[in-house]
C-alpha cells in the first residue's frame, strides 16, 4: 500500500513528555505515534512517521519527499510556525491536504507565536487539544483524501 499520510515535527518536540509538562502534556513523540499508527490502520491509512527535526532543511527535505510520493501531511511545525516562510513555502508545493497541528493553543501564548505563517497554507489546523490533535488531524487526512478533490485549496502565502 502506497503511503497516503506522513507526519511530521518540528523543533524541541523530541522532548515532548518532559519539556514543560503543564503546556505539552506528558505524553512523549513515541506514544504519539504509537497513537497515529494504530488510528492510520483503523482508518486504512497508509502513515509514514518521519518523526522529529530540530533542522529546518531537514523539514523541507521531508516536505518535498511527502510531494514525490503524494502524501497527505499532518505538520507540527512548533516554532517554525511563525518564522519559517521557507516551509510555509514548501508546503505550497503539496497537491494533498496539509494539516498543521500545535499541541498547545498557540493563540493564548507570547506574541511571537502569534500568525502562523504554515496556517496560510494549511486545509485545516488544530491546537489546544494535546496529543489528540494528531489523531482528530488524521481523522480529517481520512476525510479529505477520500473525496474525490483530494488535492488542496488554492495556496495563497
Amino acid at each position: 500500500m502506497a503511503v497516503s499520510v506522513v507526519i511530521m515535527n518540528g523543533p524541541s518536540l523530541n522532548l515532548l513528555g518532559v519539556r514543560e509538562p503543564e503546556i505539552y502534556g506528558r505524553t512523549t513523540l513515541a506514544e504519539i505515534e504509537e497513537v497515529c499508527r494504530a488510528r492510520a490502520d483503523r482508518l486504512g491509512l497508509s502513515v509514514a512517521l518521519f518523526g522529529q527535526t530540530n533542522y529546518e532543511g531537514q523539514m523541507i527535505d521531508w516536505i518535498h519527499h511527502a510531494r514525490e510520493i503524494d502524501a497527505g501531511v499532518i505538520i507540527n511545525p512548533g516554532s517554525w510556525a511563525s518564522s519559517s516562510t521557507a516551509i510555509a513555502d514548501g508546503l505550497k508545493i503539496l497537491q494533498r491536504p496539509v494539516m498543521e497541528v500545535h499541541l498547545s493553543n498557540v493563540h493564548r501564548r507570547g506574541i511571537f507565536q502569534h500568525g502562523s505563517l504554515v496556517s496560510q497554507t494549511a486545509t485545516g489546523i488544530i491546537a489546544g487539544l494535546g496529543h489528540h490533535g494528531y489523531l482528530l488531524a488524521m481523522d480529517a487526512l481520512a476525510e479529505k483524501l477520500a473525496a474525490p478533490d483530494a488535492g488542496t485549496a488554492p495556496k495563497s502565502a
